[in-house]
């Protein structure tokens, strides 16, 4: 063949060989935003399990706040059944958050609750469960905004347009107030 031919040929195959490349960062940006939300799920589902637990030792200190702990429970049981897209997720967590920041300030009141040993590991497990669902958010959020930004730049815009990629949601709470569940101080 001749070498000029070759070189028509291979300035020919490199919009090919760009889109091709460019669809395969699409899909893999993709599944990265999956794995993430999976993660972000799996510590949702593990405070949703804890939080029964803590409103239980609660309910035998202060069985008398019981419209409370009720609220929270509820709450809890309106976020786990959502599986909806993150953002619908976000209000959910965020009316979970304020509860959960009302039965600690309801556990403020029971100093002999604040010493309870299965309280306090209880509260301490929920602690790192916060840690762990932050760091998925934030890796959730990281891959999301690779997204996005693929997705809104110039050329890359044209591929996802064409192959029907769309910009994803971020996994954010309402305000910075509500973003950390409060913990009660620890006197023992």
């Amino acid at each position: 063949m001749e070498p000029a031919l070759l070189i028509v040929a291979g300035v020919a195959l490199l919009p090919l060989v760009w889109f091709a490349a460019t669809f395969n960062r699409l899909v893999k940006t993709r599944q990265h935003i999956r794995e993430s939300w999976s993660n972000v799920d799996v510590e949702l589902k593990r405070r949703y399990d804890l939080i029964p637990n803590l409103v239980e030792v609660v309910k035998g200190y202060a069985a008398h706040e019981r419209s409370t702990l009720e609220e929270v429970i509820r709450l809890r049981d309106r976020a786990a059944a959502n599986s909806g897209p993150a953002a619908d997720q976000a209000v959910d967590e965020t009316a979970l958050a304020v509860g959960m920041r009302q039965l600690f300030a309801l556990a403020e009141n029971y100093p002999t609750l604040r010493a309870d040993a299965h309280f306090l590991a209880l509260q301490q497990e929920l602690a790192l469960t916060e840690d762990r669902l932050a760091a998925a958010r934030r890796f959730f959020n990281g891959n999301v905004r690779d997204l996005n930004q693929l997705c809104e730049t110039f050329p890359t815009n044209m591929v996802a347009a064409v192959l029907g990629f769309e910009r994803s949601t971020y996994f954010e709470l309402a305000s910075d107030a509500e973003r950390v569940v409060p913990r009660a101080a620890v006197t023992v």
